[in-house]
């Protein structure tokens, strides 16, 4: 399985990686995602490749932003 590794800014807590978590695992074709505090990443694992502009966007309405890919 493919998997993306993004930077996000504004994570800080638990809170912040449970909702990144809930909010990209919902996704349709993700089957995993471990968020990084310490390092500002979360990587998406899926079938196949994501969409960014997806992942952009979800990230976004919680209230983070997407910088780029890792």
């Amino acid at each position: 399985m493919p998997a993306t590794t993004y930077a996000v800014s504004g994570m800080s807590c638990g809170h912040c990686k449970a909702t990144l978590t809930r909010v990209i695992g919902e996704l349709d074709g993700v089957s995993g995602v471990e968020v990084d505090l310490d390092s500002g990443h979360v990587t998406v694992t899926g079938a196949a490749e994501p969409d960014d502009g997806v992942i952009a966007e979800v990230v976004d309405e919680a209230g983070y932003e997407l910088t780029g890919r890792v």
